[in-house]
């Protein structure tokens, strides 16, 4: 009599997939899966896609602390912004992240809202599990961040901003050419009583730079002294937006046009004239910074600043590939630029 064929036996349940297993399951080397892991663009696609479902199927879970141990490469890229809320950094972030993830990097962000000695703090703990390379939104750091990234042996890239004197890799545009930029919009379309709304935060130098463009381009385009409202600390709310708004027509009741800082803020402004019956931009014109989804939608459409937020992700992640596996960057300092977007509110 014939025994019946016998079961594969069960995996025991403290026994880990192996990259072994992997490999077996879909009928390449164990080398190949690796590649796969650490570099998925280094294999064909038809060769990825078998081994990745092979790791599905088998429920592996790669052990990259041994490989970083092996390697004394973590895989992984830190990334600091001031913050996530209704975020103009949001678009940069997931193209650096995207692009990253096709060579098997991760990131790890961390948030300062705006506080200079806070980006120091979690800089060091980032730096603690020690990536392979690190982003940073702006160009303005305290002495003792330039220091830790400066020990730090790693690739950086500082992006929004522009410097003279860059860290190391740089990404970015002028925050005050792009608010001159605006008032000379604003001239050509005959304003003459401009108003800049916003927070001057000591910890937002790109706010700062913004309002120093915007000084500079009243002096000289109109001969007029700046005129500011600031919103303090006050989250980038829409809400924020029409207590700006209130602001600046209780100081500046002659304002003919009003530039924000913010998208955000200029959103919450608009929506408050249409409601109040000014008239935008018969009465009042409008204008924001960021280009969000959101200023092209509103009625009236809102005349904005554009700047390239996914351009500088992926050119933030190429510059810092190249640096991370050993070449040269023959352009290490990128200026993106910026673009006036003139829509209906101006």
């Amino acid at each position: 009599m014939t025994p019946p064929p016998s079961r594969p036996r069960k995996r025991s349940a403290t026994r880990s997939v192996t990259l072994s297993d992997v490999a077996a399951a879909a009928g390449v080397s164990a080398q190949t899966v690796s590649r796969v892991v650490r570099d998925p663009l280094s294999v064909s696609d038809a060769t990825c896609a078998k081994v990745r479902a092979a790791i599905a199927a088998t429920g592996y879970v790669p052990n990259l602390a041994a490989s970083n141990l092996a390697s004394n490469r973590s895989r992984t890229v830190a990334v600091i912004v001031p913050q996530f809320n209704a975020s103009v950094f949001a678009d940069t972030v997931h193209a650096f992240s995207t692009a990253l993830a096709r060579h098997g990097y991760q990131i790890f962000v961390g948030t300062t809202d705006y506080r200079p000695e806070h980006e120091e703090e979690v800089l060091r703990s980032f730096l603690g599990r020690r990536p392979d390379g690190v982003l940073m939104i702006g160009t303005d750091h305290t002495p003792g961040t330039r220091a830790l990234l400066g020990g730090a042996g790693v690739p950086v890239v500082e992006t929004w901003g522009w410097s003279d004197d860059p860290l190391d890799l740089l990404v970015g545009f002028s925050n005050a050419a792009a608010a001159s930029a605006m008032v000379a919009h604003l001239a050509e379309r005959g304003r003459r009583r401009i108003t800049f709304a916003g927070r001057h935060t000591s910890g937002d130098p790109r706010a700062a730079e913004r309002l120093d463009g915007y000084t500079k381009a009243v002096g000289e385009l109109l001969g007029a002294d700046p005129r500011t409202v600031d919103a303090g600390p006050e989250p980038v709310t829409m809400d924020t937006g029409v207590a700006l708004l209130d602001l600046v027509l209780e100081r500046y009741p002659d304002s003919d046009a009003v530039m924000f800082s913010s998208d955000v803020f200029a959103a919450g402004a608009l929506q408050a004239c249409v409601r109040r019956g000014i008239d935008v931009p018969g009465t009042l014109a409008l204008a924001g910074f960021g280009d969000f989804e959101l200023a092209r939608h509103l009625v009236p459409s809102l005349t904005t600043v554009a700047v390239p937020g996914s351009l500088i992700g992926e050119l933030g992640a190429e510059l810092l590939l190249t640096r991370m596996r050993g070449g040269d960057v023959e352009a290490p300092h990128r200026d993106v630029g910026h673009r006036v977007v003139a829509r209906e509110s101006s």
